[in-house]
């Protein structure tokens, strides 16, 4: 793949072939070196039809379905702009939801293998049925159409949570009608559960604070005891995916849309189908929104339990999404679908979606490293690129195949644990999967996302122990 760089951390591909606009990528050489096979699909998704500015890609870039995981793209949608599913991936609104906690690690020392045994039994894990919250079809209808907002008012949560989560909670124009039988029979039974795969809960550390005033608007401090919560929505958006994926690739013809790969079936966003898959996939993030919540309550009733402490949300933000925003292109305001798979929304200051608390400072960005490495809070700054995106976490670099040969189960916990991280897995298979050698180094990541402008960072959290899906 040709390319060239631009500037610090930002290297351009040329329009060719298809390809309506250019390739952008932020990351740094050594970075770029296993990003090829992804690099192609970053030209793939500069074809869309409507695409304005670039494909981008984030640092922690790699192969996805149709889009990169790590791919931003924006399509007018008065100019023909499509939205394709592949854009959001299978997991709708996976993401990310940061509590701090009104203790520090020395208080909470004695009492964490309590903590995290306790964490092992009520945190629902793996590919099956199983959550926080057993429902009705009523209540899962609320769910869809209402996020978190239904599950504080049912009781398991409060207020804080709303205007710190993005949305305040809930994805508008959600529409519970075009989510079919079967990904309702998926979703029924798994309210407050992380599934398996990459996804968890970890107890953290602030271990080091780089910008105070903000850090304290976001509610962090040095040596503060945290946790992170990494999920979506389960069968439920899986199986949405799917549907829309199928009905799509059946529409294409009749809107005379051709794309170099299938998996980036699409339709114009103001189309029956575009307007379809929309309506279901924000019915989707609020269903992730509340699986989130419900997670966060029953870390909670844990952390009252083994060490009399509370949890206060820091913000939960979604890295799988597709959004109608308003910006700017070629000097014009413009009505854009933006797509980000494995991104993060990064609001700067005075940006109107957020809190007043934290307009001042910015959106908080939430950067989960792998098993045994640190994570990352950083904020949104004024300027930042890709329809103000960043990255969303460290990027694979080997399969899950691949990574499950290289090290044991057993030896991995035995390793961890060595290096004082608690682990609580489901499986000595789904723990191997999950080595931190099969993931990007993500201080280098975040160290791209900074020195590309997309981001700044605020402060660096270590783990204590993780709960593993």
């Amino acid at each position: 793949m040709e390319y060239v760089e631009e500037g610090p951390y930002r290297y351009r591909i040329a329009p060719r072939g298809s390809m309506r606009v250019p390739g952008v990528v932020f990351a740094s050489r050594a970075l770029l070196r296993d990003a090829e096979k992804s690099l192609e699909q970053v030209v793939d998704v500069a074809a869309l039809p409507g695409i304005v500015e670039a494909s981008y890609a984030m640092p922690d870039v790699h192969w996805g379905y149709g889009f990169p995981i790590g791919g931003v793209a924006a399509t007018d949608v008065g100019d023909g702009g499509v939205v394709s599913p592949g854009g959001v991936g299978f997991d709708i609104s996976c993401g990310v939801r940061l509590l701090a906690a009104d203790c520090d690690r020395r208080s909470l020392e004695p009492v964490l293998p309590s903590l995290m045994d306790g964490l092992g039994r009520v945190v629902p894990r793996g590919a099956g049925p199983g959550g926080v919250w057993p429902v009705t079809g009523a209540q899962l209808e609320r769910i869809l159409r209402d996020g978190s907002r239904y599950a504080v008012e049912e009781g398991h949560g409060e207020e804080r949570d709303l205007w710190r989560c993005e949305d305040g909670g809930a994805v508008a124009d959600a529409d519970p009608e075009r989510v079919d039988d079967r990904a309702r029979e998926r979703g029924l039974g798994q309210v407050g559960s992380l599934g398996s795969g990459n996804h968890f809960l970890e107890v953290q550390q602030v271990a080091e604070v780089y910008d105070e005033p903000v850090a304290a608007a976001f509610g962090l401090a040095a040596g503060q005891v945290c946790v992170m919560i990494h999920c979506g929505s389960r069968g439920l958006g899986h199986q949405i995916c799917s549907d829309h994926v199928r009905l799509m690739d059946r529409a294409m013809a009749r809107y005379g849309i051709t794309v170099p790969d299938r998996q980036l079936a699409c339709a114009p966003v103001d189309s029956p189908e575009g307007r379809a898959y929309l309506g279901a996939m924000a019915a989707a993030a609020n269903y992730g929104r509340a699986n989130r919540q419900l997670l966060a309550e029953a870390a909670r009733r844990e952390f009252r339990r083994a060490a009399g402490a509370s949890l206060a949300l820091v913000y939960d933000v979604s890295h799988n999404l597709a959004k109608i925003e308003t910006h700017p292109v070629r000097g014009r305001p413009r009505r854009l679908c933006v797509h980000r798979k494995g991104a993060t929304r990064a609001f700067p200051p005075g940006h109107p979606e957020l809190p007043g608390d934290l307009r001042a400072v910015g959106q908080p960005v939430l950067i989960p490293g792998t098993m045994g490495t640190a994570s990352y809070v950083l904020t949104g700054v004024p300027g930042g690129g890709a329809f103000h995106s960043t990255c969303h976490g460290a990027g694979r670099v080997m399969s899950r195949h691949q990574a499950a040969r290289t090290v044991g189960g057993k030896q991995l916990r035995e390793r961890l644990e060595a290096d004082g991280i608690a682990v609580r897995p489901v499986s000595w298979r789904g723990l191997a999967e999950e080595t931190p050698e099969a993931y990007k180094d993500v201080t280098e990541v975040v160290a791209a996302s900074e020195g590309a402008g997309l981001g700044r960072k605020v402060a660096r959290l270590v783990p204590l122990g993780v709960v593993k899906g």
